[in-house]
């Protein structure tokens, strides 16, 4: 029990390339890129992301770059986990947060280190299953998880304060409109290909205001659940 107690603390902490000096040169790296909610930079520092990735991959955990995950699907980059956190977050504190595409789980962490409960969405079943090992080991106890097909949202725990999509549709879906919270801000990518906008809804009674963030690259939100 002690052995497994100290390989688990190591296994968090990192060493070399995932180690703490090089979580805090990435921190550095996206307060110059523009990130500047502090809470957002610290919870990025501390969030593990090395344990998010294949062995083989996790001395590449810190670098700035979205890294492949399995079933076609990749973990983000950290400045686009950050900025999708940040615009979340910028209209003050959110209790409940649904997020489209559990992916590695990292955002996952990042977001229920932020907010108050997050409601997670994935289609695949073997991305879930690990994801759900990987935040275990991190105790958090406030995320709860659904496979299923994230275009339909999860219903049951609406309204949300705030939804992130993690994969890119050629619309925004009706139904994750219809279980955003009254003055709540949906962030999500829209496009195809090489267009694609990170775009920001923001929800005022039955109005939805959008604003286009950026350009970005995201795989697809696609149908259906595997």
């Amino acid at each position: 029990m002690a052995k497994d107690m100290i390989w688990r603390s190591e296994r968090l902490s990192g060493i070399g390339m995932t180690s703490q000096r090089t979580r805090t040169r990435l921190v550095n790296l996206l307060r110059g890129e523009g990130i500047s909610n502090e809470r957002v930079l610290e919870v990025i520092e501390s969030v593990p992301r090395h344990i998010f990735l294949d062995e083989a991959l996790a001395s590449r955990a810190y670098e700035n770059v979205a890294l492949p995950i399995g079933f076609g699907q990749t973990i983000s980059q950290p400045y686009i986990v950050a900025k999708m956190t940040e615009v979340l977050l910028a209209a003050g504190p959110c209790q409940r947060v649904l997020e489209i595409g559990t992916g590695s789980g990292y955002q996952t962490a990042v977001l229920a280190s932020l907010v108050g409960e997050v409601f997670t969405v994935e289609r695949i079943a073997a991305l879930l299953n690990r994801a759900m090992i990987c935040l275990g080991e991190l105790g958090l106890a406030n995320i709860q998880f659904h496979h299923s097909d994230g275009i339909l949202g999860w219903q049951e725990h609406a309204p949300y304060d705030g939804i992130i999509v993690t994969a890119a549709g050629t619309q925004v879906p009706d139904s994750l409109l219809r279980q955003l919270a009254d003055k709540g801000r949906m962030v999500l990518p829209v496009g195809v290909d090489d267009f694609q906008q990170l775009r920001l809804i923001s929800r005022e009674g039955d109005q939805f205001n959008e604003e286009v963030l950026d350009a970005v690259r995201f795989v697809p939100l696609l149908e259906g659940k595997q």
